[in-house]
């Protein structure tokens, strides 16, 4: 198989079904974030020596892979992808709350910073609530949609991704830097 197709040269590609959009259309938009995250969930692994944290991120990047099929195949009922089990928030809930309870207690907003693996998992962090926001601006497009619990997932998942950044973070003897509101108008 080849990897070039030439259906895509005139700005459009295909989505499950065989629906033919533009590259710029809002569901392809929302894929793109995903793959985005999920690359950045890969660098995280490179640098990643806990197994238990690696397999968790893997895990995720397959999710995401699940999410990107829902995604696509948002457009075409016949071709959808299967549901994406609500288990999986609960999953997300359970890993927030494990690696959240080693950690102190957030007494400020802290600032993207640390260790790379902490500062890669805060550029997964955000890129994912970009992801979340594109998947809501598509669902509110559609005349119907069941994207919800898509949604929850990467609400969710950001969450994770920040307790995560703080948790490997903490292991590699980083210290979190704390907002000074303050700083800006100090600086000028």
């Amino acid at each position: 198989m080849k990897i070039y197709t030439r259906t895509g040269d005139n700005g459009e590609t295909g989505l499950l079904g065989g629906l033919r959009v533009s590259k710029a259309h809002q569901a392809i938009e929302v894929c793109g974030s995903l793959d985005e995250t999920n690359c950045w969930l890969g660098l995280v692994r490179c640098e990643i020596t806990d197994s238990d944290t690696e397999r968790l991120l893997q895990k995720i990047q397959n999710e995401l892979f699940d999410l990107g099929s829902r995604i696509a195949g948002c457009l075409s009922e016949s071709a959808r992808p299967a549901s994406f089990p609500d288990a999986r928030i609960t999953d997300l809930e359970a890993e927030i709350d494990r690696f959240d309870g080693s950690l102190a207690p957030l007494k400020a907003f802290i600032l993207p910073s640390g260790s790379e693996a902490g500062c890669r998992l805060h550029m997964a962090r955000s890129v994912c609530r970009r992801s979340e926001r594109q998947l809501i601006a598509l669902v509110d497009s559609l005349e119907s949609s069941n994207l919800t619990t898509e949604s929850v997932y990467l609400n969710r998942l950001s969450d994770l991704l920040f307790v995560l950044a703080r948790h490997v973070n903490h292991v590699a003897g980083m210290p979190e830097t704390s907002w000074n509101a303050d700083a800006s108008e100090k600086a000028n």
